[in-house]
């Protein structure tokens, strides 16, 4: 029995404290301390990243859109923006088995799907780099505090955010090395996460946000980045494959695959899987695997070696999923809030331009003389941008691959396009990805090839190479609301499919004399979010963990 005090917190106030590191925070960060210098009104932004330092948990693609650095920082290639491999290269491959494949002409890849004059980058990279733009400018920069509570005036708007505790063990004692969380108070606060942030989740269930709208989708991304021989590196050039080993057909499992050369002989490479896949028996981490012994994949990565491999969902619900984004005292933004373009496979410039337009909102209301108010112009002003028409152009793409198949879902893209969003018509996509997996009694077992340690490898080494440390005495970051469900509902029914959509073998089911146990790896998490999202009982909460815990990605 805990006989610990109330914990005393100490406070900072700020005008805006931002919550979390990656385009869209940082882009209103910057946004923010740029409009206060070109005015002349003096502004106090924080902005808190729960990785060790500011990219140390971002993990895309990544071709990234420069429209959006253009209109932030015109003079980015004065400045040294890691932006210096543009796509010299844009290939579709669509894979017809485990040997085969047909490319696809570039006049029926939709125009949007283009990547002319975009740049294949580390995603973390950039992010560094805007790191250190915003403390230029002076935003109090905090890696290493995770954002751990919401804080609320008296009259329920948000106040600010609370740090999570240091030094609390695995029994919720205080430790020796105890440090308490800090309470962080500002007259806005934005909240810019990532996918399904655990405080943005909060935020909408707390404020109905999501009223009227369908639910929010997902898929999961498996990244490998590799050194390859400089013989078969073509500096940026970019391939995205559909088709096998996934499904193609409707009700089938869809995603796709992307390989981009990065500049210094190496090679981000992955499998987006969408998390609305049926069959419980399924592993994205094992479909990637097998993905790379197709020839295509494997005579590049042949002699080659594995550098870094990681995980993470991402948002791709697009505009009918899209909450609404502002409650008193905070808004939503970025991948929070669900900003990714489906059909570009694309959300950092989305996420980004969302937080510059949040910061726009937020400087307004401060130079008027408010505070805790709810910040209606942001959609205003998200509903007047290109991020809009973006968006709208692609709102019926997610929704058409899961009705029609990857294949049809295409084929429809390839059509849609040409209406350029003015089509009288909006696809619904109204089943959670929770709710679409079937019992395991009534889909076929999936057989995985053993990982041959050359071009496949297993889950444990993996998640070794993305540098993931959490200190093993803390309190679970993995909360069960049931801990009896995994075994008494989901192993029976759906043979615990955490044993296989979790890219990093956090859950287990462990045979022992008296029964099955479910046990949980927190130590291995990578922060990925898929249990969250995907456990069909929806009994797993993903909360934070002490601050700097997860991996730490090196030029993912």
């Amino acid at each position: 029995m805990s006989t610990e005090q109330p914990v005393e917190r100490e406070s900072m106030e700020f005008d805006v404290v931002i919550v979390g590191g990656g385009p869209a925070g940082l882009g209103a960060a910057c946004k923010l301390m740029q409009l206060s210098e070109a005015s002349g009104h003096p502004l106090s932004v924080c902005l808190v990243e729960k990785g060790s330092e500011i990219g140390a948990h971002i993990l895309s693609g990544a071709i990234f859109e420069p429209r959006v650095l253009n209109e932030l920082f015109p003079d980015w290639e004065n400045m040294g923006a890691p932006l210096n491999n543009p796509v010299s290269e844009d290939l579709v491959y669509y894979m017809v088995n485990d040997t085969n494949r047909i490319k696809v002409p570039s006049f029926f890849v939709p125009k949007d799907s283009h990547n002319e004059g975009n740049h294949a980058i580390s995603l973390g990279n950039l992010c560094r780099w805007l790191g250190e733009q915003a403390e230029n400018l002076g935003v109090n920069v905090f890696p290493g505090f995770a954002a751990a509570e919401i804080l609320y005036n008296e009259d329920g708007s948000v106040s600010g955010i609370a740090t999570g505790d240091m030094g609390v063990g695995t029994d919720g004692e205080q430790k020796g090395s105890f440090v308490p969380g800090y309470e962080l108070l500002g007259k806005y606060t934005l909240f810019t996460e990532g996918c399904r942030g655990h405080l943005g989740k909060q935020l909408i269930k707390k404020f109905n946000l999501d009223e009227g709208c369908g639910p929010q989708h997902y898929g999961i991304g498996i990244k490998e980045l590799w050194s390859v021989d400089p013989a078969k590196h073509v500096p940026g050039k970019v391939m995205h494959t559909v088709g096998w080993p996934l499904d193609h057909l409707p009700g089938g499992a869809t995603g796709g695959s992307f390989l981009y050369h990065l500049p210094d002989n190496q090679v981000a490479l992955g499998l987006i899987i969408d998390l609305s896949y049926k069959n419980p028996h399924l592993s994205p981490f094992d479909e990637m695997q097998r993905w790379k012994h197709h020839p295509l994949i494997a005579d590049l990565l042949e002699g080659g070696e594995r550098i870094s491999y990681g995980a993470r969902a991402l948002v791709k619900g697009g505009l009918q999923a899209l909450p609404k984004l502002a409650v008193p005292g905070g808004l939503l933004a970025g991948d929070d809030a669900g900003f990714l373009n489906v059909l570009k496979i694309k959300g950092s410039h989305t996420a980004m331009k969302s937080g510059m337009l949040a910061a726009e909102a937020t400087f307004e209301a401060l130079v008027a003389g408010e505070s805790y108010t709810e910040l209606d112009s942001f959609q205003a002003k998200f509903e007047d941008s290109w991020l809009f028409e973006e968006l709208n152009r692609s709102r019926n793409t997610g929704p058409a691959l899961h009705k029609f198949g990857m294949l049809g879902g295409a084929g429809y893209s390839f059509v849609d396009q040409f209406f350029a969003g003015k089509q009288g018509w909006t696809f619904q996509d109204p089943t959670p990805d929770h709710a679409t997996l079937k019992p395991a009694s009534a889909c076929k077992p999936v057989e995985y090839p053993k990982p041959d340690g050359k071009i496949s490898f297993d889950k444990l080494s993996s998640v070794f190479l993305s540098g993931t440390n959490h200190e093993e005495d803390q309190p679970c970051h993995l909360t069960l609301r049931d801990p009896e469900v995994p075994i008494r509902d989901n192993l029976p029914q759906y043979a615990e499919p955490a044993q296989r959509y979790c890219p990093a073998g956090v859950y287990e089911v462990i045979e022992e004399a008296n029964g099955p146990r479910f046990q949980i790896n927190a130590q291995n998490c990578v922060h990925c979010k898929t249990c969250d999202i995907k456990d069909p009982s929806q009994n797993i909460t993903w909360i934070v963990p002490e601050g700097a815990g997860g991996p730490t990605y090196p030029n993912m």
